[in-house]
């Protein structure tokens, strides 16, 4: 940590030894793949295995493909925002260092691609709800509104999470297509708020209502570069009226984004995202004295600068969250130098500021951090 956390006994957020072990086998047109980590952490003192993927691929038709198993899934235009992308997150590695890719959580699911001269489709069933690896104050402190201040490791959130077998299931749809270079999707989800938003009155715990998202976006060349505008109407199933307090509002998400080579080897973008809450009005009739009201419209902008050096081997970047609205910022400074094909040392940090202690980026101000990592391919 770059200061120390009243709400974390230790300085550390991250710590730890990973080896990620990765394998294919291919039967003709049937696949399987399987990645795995096994950690041992400094932090937790545990040892740990995370078993990321292990997905059997194969096409029971020519225009038809199979992906069924455990697997990292993505999809919408937005770049490190996300709003018809409802698969889960790992929002703990992506705020203490751990290197990008472990944003992405893995999921159970089976994902089904169709391909027809009309359109694409793709269709991903998970069997139990798969929720982000949320904050819940074990190493991240975060601002608890029912305490009314930061809370850390000795108030962690405890939640209730939708776990049936075929019953707390989750359905997300894709329909997409490429028209001369520009790619048009509409999405729709069916299943819950992937991070807890909600509270359940007699027990106190967390929980996590049913979610319906409906969506579109495109992307496609504009001028010398790339543009990109995608949107997510957010259809709180448990509280479509806005004045329960104990569960999210209704939302409508937007997001613009543009981006372009500003040099050799030097490219940058920015994004303008909006969430706005629907029936507002209820919403701060319904709030209990003293709780602090969240803003009817929340802005954020991004900035995203990367230049490569020495043959590309040196990588510097910076990705930069700004909120006018809640006065708040997060700021991820990176360094990459790959010293062989085989090695590469990385160094960055998370940095967040603001005004308010209960803003989105403003909580997390004393998690700060700079970390440092060394990693070996082979």
């Amino acid at each position: 940590r770059l200061q120390s956390d009243p709400a974390q006994s230790k300085e550390a957020t991250l710590g730890e030894v990973r080896l990620q072990l990765q394998s294919e086998k291919y039967w003709g047109a049937t696949g399987l793949d399987l990645t795995a980590d096994f950690v041992l952490d400094g932090v937790s003192e545990e040892a740990e295995a995370d078993l990321r993927q292990l997905r059997l691929t194969f096409s029971p038709l020519p225009a038809l493909d199979v992906r069924a198993g455990r697997q990292v899934l993505s999809w919408g235009t937005g770049d490190l925002i996300f709003i018809n992308d409802l698969f889960p997150k790992d929002w703990v590695s992506f705020l203490i260092g751990r290197d990008e890719e472990y944003l992405k959580s893995p999921g159970d699911a089976v994902r089904i691609g169709w391909f027809t001269d009309l359109a694409n489709v793709n269709i991903v069933y998970s069997p139990r709800f798969d929720p982000d690896r949320y904050i819940e104050g074990e190493r991240l402190s975060y601002w608890s509104p029912a305490l009314g201040e930061i809370a850390g490791q000795d108030n962690q959130v405890r939640a209730t999470e939708p776990d049936t077998w075929f019953e707390d299931d989750e359905l997300a749809l894709r329909v997409y297509k490429n028209i001369s270079g520009t790619e048009l999707a509409l999405y729709s989800y069916f299943g819950y708020w992937k991070s807890p938003a909600g509270q359940d009155r007699q027990s106190g715990k967390a929980v996590f209502p049913r979610l319906n998202v409906y969506g579109a976006s495109v992307q496609g060349a504009l001028g010398p570069g790339i543009g990109n505008m995608e949107f997510g109407y957010y259809d709180s199933r448990e509280d479509r009226s806005g004045d329960d307090p104990f569960v999210n509002n209704s939302e409508i998400r937007f997001l613009v984004g543009y981006e372009q080579e500003l040099a050799t080897e030097f490219t940058g973008s920015v994004q303008y995202y909006l969430e706005h809450m629907l029936d507002y009005g209820d919403y701060r009739d319904s709030l209990p004295p003293g709780m602090e009201a969240k803003d009817e419209d929340r802005h954020l902008l991004t900035l995203r600068l990367t230049k490569l050096l020495l043959n590309q081997d040196l990588t510097l970047s910076l990705f930069t969250f700004y909120s006018p609205s809640d006065q708040d910022a997060y700021l991820r400074p990176a360094v990459s130098y790959e010293l062989s094909n085989a090695w590469t040392v990385s160094t960055g940090g998370n940095i967040f500021a603001g005004e308010d202690r209960h803003t989105f980026f403003g909580q997390f101000e004393d998690n700060s951090n700079w970390y440092l990592s060394l990693r070996y391919a082979f």
